[in-house]
């Protein structure tokens, strides 16, 4: 819950505008001077109850109220400072660990404030160690400050393993170290944690939290393994409740995944037992739930033993899986920086590789971290991107692909699908596509049923694309063209509107745009019997509308029903 106080009515206007936007995010703290209690009480109480707080008050009047509430950084709640005039959302305190610069950033986009963060991480793009979403051991101060001050630091990984972008180097005499051993941190190290270990867990009814906690916690021990890269424990779906169970993985802080016997039942392991084949309907529990979805088997089956002397009633195995590169196919949207989605900008943000066409690379460099590998080409390598792209997150990695407008709406999401199997993470970024950008320059020629198609016979034969036209025109659907005209391919337009003209009247309505939302956009409506071919290149979009569309006031408008075709001009 984010907390919102203010004391004057100006900073209570902000205030509102902000709880209105976030009904179910917010409670509103009033210290104004006719309310029930102080401003001070009123953070004061925020502070115990709610996650982050918003002041709407003057940054030094804010310092003193929570300087004495303040206790450790990771627990303390992240504190957003905006002046009554709503004009800056300063993240005064809990940047990363409380969450206030991404709020900051939040109360910013929804008040129009500008954003002040001063952390210095963020504020020359290199992602904060604690906030990698790993656990973190060492001196992490000190090696976050060799990266700040461009120093050289090595990055050892002993698993390969998917981070963002970091500007590290080969050798260096401070070091980043990724591994699941249970070694001690180094001098001048950081250990990253990554949550590369499943632990398998049997039980008999009733076994225990502290003979199934003991039992993982003594094989990790026994076989040099950190807990802290433990991503979860792993069961048949009958024991999804165990207490034990579920006791164990909530003190080590991670989920319970559960299989059926069915699927644990199909896992070749090398200590299947009938006990457990009787009991649950499958020769293994802890071995196949751990292995069940891949990966290397560092410690077979093992029990827990009794001080008792009575039989085991735990068992558990040990499984390293492998790591799962991730590929963002990201759409950039038609070219204008404010038509870039937010969700895009993170994703560049996250990958520490992109692959590229190079213009395409131009357009976003500046919102790359530090440390980002660039794998850019020229046109007409689309194919071989794709395959880097691939090859790349199979190696572990976070890779963006980028393409123009939306990756999937002839651009790069295609290919790289085709490429990729199951063994990466794919994440689909949707950007702004061309006939859309274009379509709101030209008014609301989309209004109403419409398909893109693109000219370009390059990889498609051009009896394919005629007969789709051909499609398009008989059921009045409007059109918009992707790929209209080349130096090298001038006819193909021509040819789309005289298929077209067989069923519309000239008069129809034609929006052409050239570079929508870039600097030097242009953009007119014309009609299907006046279009001059000779003025469309590969970067102009056509629209061509149905019978019912018109040009109203300059503008194209498909209506979404006809009846106002029968009404006279």
């Amino acid at each position: 819950m984010i907390g919102l106080i203010s004391a004057t009515a100006a900073g209570a206007a902000a205030r509102d505008r902000l709880a209105a936007a976030w009904p179910t995010r917010t409670r509103v703290y009033d210290g104004s001077a006719g309310s029930a209690e102080s401003v001070g009480d009123a953070v004061r109480r925020a502070f115990a109850e709610c996650d982050q707080l918003v002041c709407f008050l003057a940054t030094g009047a804010v310092v003193r109220l929570i300087a004495p509430l303040l206790g450790d950084k990771t627990s303390d709640p992240g504190v957003v400072c905006v002046d009554e005039a709503g004009r800056f959302a300063v993240s005064l305190v809990g940047g990363h660990g409380g969450g206030a610069n991404e709020l900051a950033r939040e109360v910013g986009e929804s008040l129009g404030a500008e954003p002040v963060v001063t952390t210095a991480t963020d504020a020359v793009g290199v992602p904060g160690l604690d906030r990698l979403g790993f656990p973190v051991e060492g001196e992490v101060a000190a090696v976050t400050r060799a990266l700040l001050d461009g120093e050289p630091v090595a990055l050892r990984a002993e698993l390969a393993w998917p981070l963002p972008p970091l500007p590290v180097a080969e050798e260096g005499a401070y070091g980043i170290r990724v591994t699941d051993r249970a070694v001690a941190p180094g001098e001048r190290e950081v250990l990253l944690r990554p949550p590369s270990l499943v632990v398998g867990v049997g039980a008999s009814k009733g076994a225990p939290v502290a003979e199934v906690l003991g039992l993982v916690e003594d094989v990790l021990r026994d076989a040099g393994l950190s807990p802290k890269s433990v991503a979860e424990l792993a069961t048949v779906d009958a024991k999804a409740e165990e207490p034990g169970i579920v006791e164990a993985a909530a003190r080590l802080g991670v989920p319970v995944v559960t299989y059926t016997a069915e699927e644990l039942a199909t896992v070749d392991v090398p200590n299947p037992s009938d006990a457990p084949l009787s009991a649950v309907g499958t020769p293994s529990v802890a071995e196949a739930a751990a292995l069940v979805r891949g990966g290397e088997l560092l410690v077979p089956k093992r029990k827990s033993t009794r001080a008792d002397g009575q039989p085991a009633m735990a068992t558990c195995a040990v499984v390293r899986r492998v790591a799962r590169g991730r590929l963002a196919v990201v759409g950039l949207g038609p070219g204008a920086r404010d038509l870039l989605t937010p969700r895009a900008k993170q994703e560049l943000r996250r990958a520490s590789v992109l692959v590229g066409l190079d213009q395409y690379v131009d357009q976003i460099r500046d919102l790359l971290r530090p440390g980002t590998r660039i794998l850019e080409s020229g046109l007409g390598a689309e194919e071989e991107r794709a395959r880097t792209a691939v090859a790349e997150a199979r190696r572990g990695q976070a890779v963006a692909l980028i393409g123009s407008g939306d990756a999937g709406v002839y651009a790069m999401a295609s290919p790289a699908l085709a490429e990729a199997s199951d063994d990466i993470d794919v994440v689909g970024v949707p950007g702004v596509t061309a006939a859309l950008a274009a379509g709101a320059i030209l008014g609301a020629p989309l209004g109403h049923d419409h398909v893109s198609i693109s000219l370009s016979d390059l990889h498609t034969p051009w009896e394919v694309i005629e007969r789709r036209v051909r499609a398009a025109a008989e059921a009045d659907i409007v059109v918009t063209f992707y790929n209209p005209r080349s130096r090298g391919r001038d006819w193909q337009l021509p040819k789309a509107l005289a298929i077209l003209a067989e069923h519309r009247e000239p008069t129809t309505p034609v929006g052409v745009v050239r570079n929508a939302s870039r600097p030097d956009e242009s953009s007119r409506v014309t009609s299907l019997g006046s279009l001059d071919p000779a003025i469309v290149d590969m970067m102009t979009v056509v629209t061509v509308g149905n019978t019912a569309t018109r040009e109203i006031a300059g503008r194209m408008v498909t209506p979404r029903g006809y009846r106002w075709q029968e009404e006279p001009n």
